[in-house]
């Protein structure tokens, strides 16, 4: 792609982060339409029954058409895309059944590729912990970060399926960046976009896995849970980029400097998954009044920006009277969601911004030579001028293209381990 071509893309990007943050700034001062004060937290469709009517991974709880715009004013639907949310079964980084929501979006033009209408499930980036945050909303509102690049897939005649991950919607707090969970979600999100009535979807579609920061942790635990987990689904190529592999060595990167609170809403979304954890015992007072203040919070708000720049270059240390990440308990679990030790089950395309200043290259680095190792047909790309924000942009279109030379041309990238 042309230099010029990214400017574009980037001026895309930093656009539409615009419209949301002008948005929320709106919603906080009262002056938003009406029609948006039915968020998930007060929408039944996004409760559960309980018990769920079927604990197998991927089934359909209820469905209901919805809406996919990139306009945050009128809503002005993308045209050209039938667009479903789902509330869907899946696992527990415990292996408990739990509910996820999601969004299915599928082109209404005919698929005009050899074979079956492929499908990509779509692993978002960080968005919070807020049931506000959930993309099955924010899609439907047209104040969704990554919204131009789920249309850009669209275009090319995919299906995608976009998971909330737990606690996005759904009750309880989001586990943000608990790898193994979020693998599943995505996973399932599949299963229940091919069982969903009307999409024209084929049971052998060929599966495609994309994701990047956040989403590059759920489509790499995708890739690696895929042959155990889903060995139904036809994965056929993943492409993760910005990828946070290893969260005791991104933690170290981040503490201290500007973007601390990643590490902090790691630690929110450990708790959430793991009980045993009890993240409230190491807090000071400062901790417990920032968990008062964090545990609904969506990082593209006025809230979420206060807190954002209000933790900005403090440490860990700051909010504990003992660092839990120095623990046996912590450093267990977050080593059980350490990426690199199963091989992918298609051919991965890993790419990272060179000067990424929110997760360090070298974990991602270290992550490609474990899955080379492992016999994986891994393609690495560095974009050296690209920090983390430009490395979702640059990133975009040649993580499309590769997707659709593995599902739509059946091509096998031959790796550069």
């Amino acid at each position: 792609m042309r230099l010029w071509s990214y400017a574009r893309m980037l001026r895309r990007l930093l656009a539409t982060v615009a419209a949301v943050a002008s948005l929320a700034l709106s919603l906080s001062a009262g002056v938003a339409p009406a029609a948006l004060a039915a968020t998930p937290a007060n929408d039944p469709f996004y409760t559960p029954p309980d018990p769920l009517p079927s604990t197998e991974p991927g089934a359909l709880i209820r469905y209901r058409q919805s809406t996919f715009t990139l306009d945050p004013i009128a809503r002005t639907p993308v045209p050209g895309v039938r667009a479903w949310q789902v509330l869907y079964t899946s696992r527990t980084a415990l292996g408990k059944p739990m509910a996820v929501s999601g969004t299915v979006l599928v082109p209404s033009s005919p698929w005009r590729g050899s074979g079956p209408r492929p499908l990509v499930t779509y692993g978002v980036g960080t968005r919070g912990v807020g049931d506000s945050c959930a993309p099955s909303y924010t899609l439907s509102r047209g104040t969704d970060y990554e919204g131009l690049f789920i249309k850009a897939a669209l275009a090319r005649g995919f299906a995608v399926a976009v998971s909330d991950m737990r606690g996005l919607g759904t009750p309880g707090l989001h586990t943000y960046e608990v790898g193994r969970e979020q693998g599943t979600a995505l996973l399932d999100a599949a299963r229940a976009a091919l069982r969903l009535p009307g999409t024209g979807l084929a049971a052998n579609a060929p599966i495609g896995i994309i994701g990047y920061s956040q989403g590059g942790t759920s489509a790499g635990w995708a890739a690696q849970l895929a042959r155990s987990y889903a060995p139904e689904l036809n994965v056929k190529g993943v492409a993760a980029g910005g990828v946070p592999a290893d969260l005791e060595r991104v933690a170290s990167y981040l503490d201290g400097g500007p973007f601390v609170a990643f590490a902090l809403l790691a630690a929110l979304g450990y708790d959430a998954a793991y009980p045993e954890l009890r993240l409230d015992t190491y807090l000071n007072a400062r901790g417990r009044d920032l968990l008062a203040r964090s545990s609904d919070l969506c990082l593209v708000s006025l809230d979420g920006i206060g807190t954002f720049l209000g933790v900005a270059f403090t440490h860990i240390d700051d909010y504990v009277t003992t660092n839990p990440l120095g623990t046996p308990a912590w450093q267990a679990r977050l080593r059980e969601n350490r990426l690199g030790a199963t091989k992918p089950a298609a051919p991965v395309l890993l790419y990272h911004g060179g000067i990424d200043e929110i997760i360090p290259i070298d974990q991602a680095r270290t992550l490609r030579s474990e899955w080379c190792r492992l016999g994986g047909r891994v393609t690495w790309r560095v974009y050296p001028l690209a920090e983390h924000a430009l490395g979702l942009a640059v990133g975009a279109k040649p993580a499309l293209d590769f997707l659709e030379a593995t599902l739509a041309r059946g091509a096998v990238p031959p790796g550069n381990c």
